[in-house]
């Protein structure tokens, strides 16, 4: 699996160095409108590609949130994955949010579906079913199931999945990225049950999400 750095993604790195450059050479053109606006650009894309470390908590039972953002939806949708009626947490990124996803409990990567779809706003009832997605069916040590959905938003062009099938991930590991505003669904397995309400704001790999009852 391939592991980002710390501090800063790197699949940001070309945009970062492209801006930089970029606003170095208006300035030296003295071209001061244009690199004002491309510096601008510049700290805005450096916000993006953050990735600050996390601290996960250790408590047993417990599912952590995938994602930076505000919870959207907390209700029973039907999981793409094993066609089961579950209850869902519904988490959507802005563009100022934090984009890393995280895995919300240890378990193996069992099964990664790739959807292409359209880019609807990511907070609309339609993104996911609608929208291009990437589903992934995570298998945690007790044998239970969890599907996460990644869904690419109405600025959101590309979804970034590190993680492999077959991959065993611990809690709030790093698995993956969404590019310029996003959500991602995580579904529940029976045994667990929300511990957020709508509205509420969240961190990936640190906030819980979900505790067993």
């Amino acid at each position: 699996m391939h592991k980002p750095s710390i501090g800063l993604s790197l699949e940001g790195l070309p945009f970062i160095f492209f801006t930089a450059m970029a606003t170095l050479t208006f300035a030296l053109l003295d071209c001061w409108f244009m690199a004002t606006v491309l510096l601008v650009a510049l700290f805005f894309v450096l916000n993006f590609f953050r990735d600050p470390e996390r601290v996960v908590p250790q408590e047993p039972g417990v599912a952590v949130s995938p994602a930076d953002g505000k919870v959207i939806k907390v209700e029973t949708m039907r999981d793409p994955m094993t066609g089961e009626d579950r209850t869902a947490v519904c988490v959507f990124m802005n563009v100022f949010n934090v984009h890393v996803n995280r895995m919300p409990v240890a378990g193996r990567i069992a099964r990664i579906s790739y959807f292409g779809g359209k880019f609807l706003n990511a907070s609309f009832d339609k993104a996911s079913t609608d929208n291009e997605r990437n589903s992934l069916l995570i298998e945690d040590g007790d044998g239970r199931s969890w599907t996460m959905v990644q869904i690419a938003g109405l600025i959101a062009r590309r979804i970034i999945c590190w993680g492999e099938e077959a991959d065993s991930l611990g809690r709030g590991q790093r698995f993956g990225l969404i590019k310029f505003g996003s959500r991602v669904d995580l579904y529940l397995p029976a045994e667990y049950e929300p511990t957020v309400r709508i509205g509420d704001k969240v961190f990936a790999g640190q906030s819980i999400l979900a505790r067993k009852k």
